[in-house]
C-alpha cells in the first residue's frame, strides 16, 4: 500500500516527520484507512498527514479518506507527543505489511 521514502526523523515545529510513498493499486482506501485512523487512537500523540497541501488528522477514517490518496501520492506522516517515535513506528509498520492486505 505504501513504501516508505524516508525512515529519517526530522524536527518540524516540534513535530516528528516520516515521508510515505502510495503504491498500491487502490491507493489509501477504505480498509487500509481505517487500520491506519485504529493504530493511530492508540497513542496519545498528535498524528496527522499531510498530501498535495491538505494535512488531515489521521486519528480519523472520514480525514484520512478525504485525502484521496491514489497511487503514486506523496505522503508526510507527522506526530507530536510522549508516544510520538512509537506511534509513527507502529504506523509505518502498517505501511510495509502493505496493511495485511496481500
Amino acid at each position: 500500500m505504501l513504501e516508505n521514502q524516508n525512515t529519517a526523523d526530522e524536527n518540524d515545529n516540534g513535530f516528528l516527520v516520516r515521508h510515505v510513498h502510495v503504491t498500491g493499486e487502490l491507493g489509501l482506501h477504505a480498509r487500509p484507512a481505517a487500520k491506519l485512523a485504529q493504530e493511530a487512537q492508540k497513542f496519545d500523540c498528535t498524528i496527522v498527514l499531510k498530501a498535495a497541501g491538505q494535512e488531515v488528522d489521521a486519528k480519523s477514517i472520514l480525514d484520512i479518506l478525504t485525502l484521496a490518496a491514489a497511487p503514486g501520492t506523496n505522503l508526510v506522516m507527522r506526530a507530536k507527543g510522549c508516544d510520538a517515535v512509537q506511534a509513527l513506528d507502529r504506523l509505518e509498520t502498517l505501511f510495509h505489511n502493505q496493511f495485511d492486505e496481500d
